[in-house]
């Protein structure tokens, strides 16, 4: 059993650390600084010169194309000619401004009054007053011709394609 008499009996686990006793030292296994000091150096030291690399080498490529650009020539037909297109359908450039528009063009020919057809005398008028009108006129019914009286309750059949007739059922 553990000898927890007065001798070596701490009043906290705290306390047991307070103290260094005497012929302790440090580990000597523990990470030497000098070495890793070094490595970090060396580190540093490589990062810069590859960045340095790279731009060098970025630099050098770019003052290769705009010097091939420079001395490179153009096919002679070609030069001549406009630029062309791409082949339809194009993408829009701007399809929000164009839809936009298109939303403010349609608004003002619904909420205005204009003609459709001067010759023909057809005229589009306000939404807001067809809708008034419709509903205070009705809608307009076609009248009843007596030649067609007969096939008023004939409804076509269904593999017909509109040909022959079916009394429809009421």
């Amino acid at each position: 059993m553990a000898d927890h008499s007065g001798a070596g009996h701490h009043s906290s686990p705290d306390d047991e650390y307070a103290f260094t006793p005497e012929g302790a030292a440090y580990e000597h296994t523990d990470a030497a600084v000098g070495p890793v000091a070094k490595f970090l150096f060396w580190l540093f030291v490589a990062a810069v010169l590859t960045h340095f690399g790279l731009a060098g080498v970025y630099k050098l490529m770019i003052d290769q194309g705009v010097k091939s650009e420079a001395t490179e020539r153009r096919y002679p037909l070609a030069a001549t000619e406009e630029q062309r297109l791409p082949p339809v359908p194009r993408l829009q450039q701007f399809p929000r401004n164009e839809l936009y528009t298109f939303r403010t063009e349609e608004r003002d020919r619904l909420e205005s009054y204009g003609w459709e057809n001067k010759a023909a005398g057809t005229v589009h008028i306000p939404i807001e007053e067809a809708m008034k009108l419709t509903v205070e006129r009705g809608l307009p019914v076609q009248a009843a011709d007596p030649s067609q009286a007969a096939t008023l309750g004939m409804m076509p059949a269904d593999s017909s394609s509109g040909r022959t007739f079916e009394k429809r059922r009421q």
